[in-house]
């Protein structure tokens, strides 16, 4: 088994196939076959299912992720410490971030780290599915993932959290709208258009769960995964949201802000498996337990 072969292996579970893998790495389509090829025979496994023109993993091709990318990375790591030195810290931390997070905790974060240890690299990527946050830390996809603890009982995977604050969601409506002063009741959301996310994040869906069972139904004008997507739709007079309080409250001189009732409050954490933390990562974590707030 080399190297090589495991990138190969992991550029085609991340593409969804081989064509958008040996574009990505440069190589040819024969290539990356062949290299999946000799690890099956290696293996004596089949790691992919061929569906059209796509591959998904198999059961034991799903199996082989997670220590595949961790090799990846202790293998970056080693690289790097050759280069700069053997005494600093370096290779990269993976993290996966909810677009629904407060992204100033997480740049605080990252400030303090990189200050630290300025060899190390991160690498910060969209968490689409809140839901899916411990599966993506099993299959080896990142080794933290910054979400909204909510329902998930992170601890029952054999992950453990640590807390980074809490984090509440206000209403933001565009400049001008006529609202009472104070809180606003989720049943008395003013009749304007909204600029709604999917559903699939847990706090989308406690959002909206809370507007159906108070028998609101306003009309929904866009639908954006990103924060950074709705507030400028709000802020031109497209529609209302629900954001971070600290993004809504650096808004107030230019839209409308208020809190809701009932109140969306979650607590922001950082999730890991303490058992698969590659050195940086382990000094990633030592920064996070010293930045975040005491119990």
């Amino acid at each position: 088994m080399e190297l090589r072969q495991i990138e190969y292996f992991l550029a085609v579970v991340e593409h969804g196939g081989i064509g958008g893998a040996s574009a990505t790495l440069g190589v040819t389509q024969p290539t990356v076959s062949q290299a999946l090829r000799a690890l099956e025979r290696e293996f004596g496994v089949q790691l992919f299912h061929r569906i059209g023109r796509g591959m998904v993993p198999s059961a034991a091709g799903r199996a082989l992720v997670g220590s595949a990318r961790q090799m990846v990375r202790d293998v970056g790591s080693v690289q790097d410490a050759l280069a700069v030195g053997a005494e600093e810290i370096t290779g990269r931390v993976d993290i996966l971030a909810s677009p629904f997070i407060d992204g100033a905790t997480l740049a605080d974060l990252l400030t303090a780290f990189v200050a630290e240890h300025p060899a190390a690299r991160v690498r910060v990527r969209d968490l689409h599915d809140e839901s899916a946050a411990s599966t993506m830390i099993e299959e080896g996809r990142c080794e933290f993932v910054v979400t909204h603890l909510g329902t998930l009982d992170a601890r029952a995977d054999g992950l453990e959290v640590i807390t980074l604050g809490e984090q509440e969601f206000w209403l933001v409506c565009p400049p001008g709208t006529d609202l009472p002063d104070g809180p606003i009741d989720i049943a008395d959301l003013p009749r304007i258009p909204m600029v709604f996310v999917p559903r699939g994040g847990t706090v989308a869906d406690e959002i909206e769960s809370a507007m159906r069972e108070a028998g609101v139904r306003p009309p929904v004008a866009v639908l954006a995964e990103h924060r950074e997507e709705r507030l400028p739709m709000v802020l031109a007079g497209v529609g209302a949201t629900l954001l971070e309080r600290r993004v809504a409250e650096s808004v107030a001189d230019h839209a409308t802000v208020r809190p809701v009732r009932p109140r969306f409050v979650h607590s922001l954490v950082l999730m890991y498996d303490p058992s698969a933390l590659s050195a940086a990562a382990q000094a990633f974590l030592t920064v996070a337990r010293f930045v975040a707030p005491t119990p």
